[in-house]
C-alpha cells in the first residue's frame, strides 16, 4: 500500500512537498491500524489546479482499485446534489441515508465532498456523527470509512505564507505544515464562503489534517505538461513544453511566480500542439 501510494503521488503530483507527506503518513497509517477510533478526515485546500482532485483520486485508487469507478467510492459535487439553499433540510437527510447506506454495504467506503467552498453553511455538519468517536451508530461502525473535503477556500492565506517564504529567500520547501494548518484551520473557520464555517467538525476536532496545496511555480507547471504529453504516449518534446507553459498566466503581476490555474487548463492546451 505504502509503496503503491508513494509511487503515484511521485509520478503525479508536483510541487506539494507537504500535500504528499501528510497524504502518504495519514492514509498508510490509518490503513495499517488495526483498530481506528474514528474514520480518517481529510480536507483538502487550495487554488484551483494545484492537485487537490487528483490526490483524492489516487487514494481512492489506493484503497479501491476501480477508484472513481468503484461503488465504493462517493463524489458529491456542491453545485450538482446540492444547488438549493432552501432544501438544506432535505439534503441533511439524504446525506445521512446515502452515507449509512453506503457504510453499511462498505466499511471502507470512500467519501469525497467537492467544492466545499460552494457547500451551504451548515450542511456539512450533518454527517458530523459519522465522524465522531463512536464505536457504533444504530449497529454500524463508520471508523474504516474515509471523508476527504476539497476545497478552494484558503487558497489565498495559502498563497500568502508561500510568497513571504519566497520574498525572504527561503525555499518553499522550507515550509512546514505547522507554518499553514493553524492559519488554515481558523481561516476556513472564520469564512462564510468555505463550507465550514462555524462548523461543528472544526470545533470538535473531526478534521485529522488540513492539507495545504501550494500555488504551482513555472517549473511544476512544466512537470505537469511533460506528465500530460507522456500519458498519451507520445515523446517529450521539450519545445512544446516550452510553448503550452508560456501560454499559461502568472501572479502577482510584477513578479509573475505562480500559476493563475494551476495545472487545470494543461490537458486543453496540449491538445493545440
Amino acid at each position: 500500500m505504502y509503496s503503491a501510494l508513494k509511487l503515484a503521488l511521485d509520478e503525479k503530483l508536483f510541487g506539494q512537498h507537504l500535500a504528499k507527506e501528510v497524504i502518504l503518513k495519514a492514509i498508510t497509517g490509518f490503513v495499517n491500524n488495526p483498530n481506528p477510533k474514528k474514520p480518517l478526515t481529510l480536507s483538502l485546500h487550495g487554488w484551483a489546479g494545484t492537485g487537490k482532485n487528483f490526490v483524492s483520486q489516487i487514494v481512492a485508487e489506493n484503497i479501491h482499485r476501480a477508484g472513481l469507478k468503484s461503488k465504493y467510492v462517493h463524489l458529491f459535487l456542491s453545485t450538482l446534489h446540492f444547488p438549493h439553499d432552501h432544501q438544506i433540510k432535505l439534503y441533511k437527510d439524504q446525506l445521512q441515508k446515502w452515507i449509512r447506506g453506503n457504510v453499511s454495504a462498505c466499511a471502507k467506503s470512500v467519501f469525497i465532498f467537492d467544492e466545499m467552498d460552494k457547500l451551504h453553511p451548515g450542511l456539512i455538519d450533518a454527517i458530523k456523527p459519522f465522524l465522531d468517536y463512536y464505536e457504533q451508530i444504530d449497529g454500524i461502525s463508520y471508523r474504516r470509512a474515509i471523508f476527504i473535503f476539497l476545497s478552494n477556500a484558503g487558497g489565498d492565506l495559502i498563497t500568502k505564507v508561500t510568497l513571504d517564504f519566497w520574498k525572504s529567500g527561503k525555499a518553499r520547501e522550507e515550509i512546514q505544515l505547522k507554518d499553514l494548518e493553524p492559519v488554515l484551520s481558523v481561516g476556513v473557520f472564520n469564512n462564510k464562503n468555505s463550507g465550514l464555517w462555524h462548523s461543528s467538525l472544526i470545533d470538535r476536532n473531526l478534521i485529522d489534517y488540513f492539507v495545504p496545496f501550494l500555488p504551482l511555480e513555472y517549473k511544476h507547471v512544466k512537470m505537469c505538461i511533460r506528465a500530460e504529453i507522456k500519458s498519451r504516449g507520445n515523446a517529450v518534446d521539450e519545445s512544446v513544453v516550452q510553448k503550452v507553459a508560456e501560454e499559461m498566466t502568472f501572479f502577482p503581476k510584477d513578479v509573475r511566480i505562480y500559476s493563475d490555474k494551476g495545472c487545470k487548463t494543461v490537458q486543453t492546451k496540449v491538445d493545440f500542439f
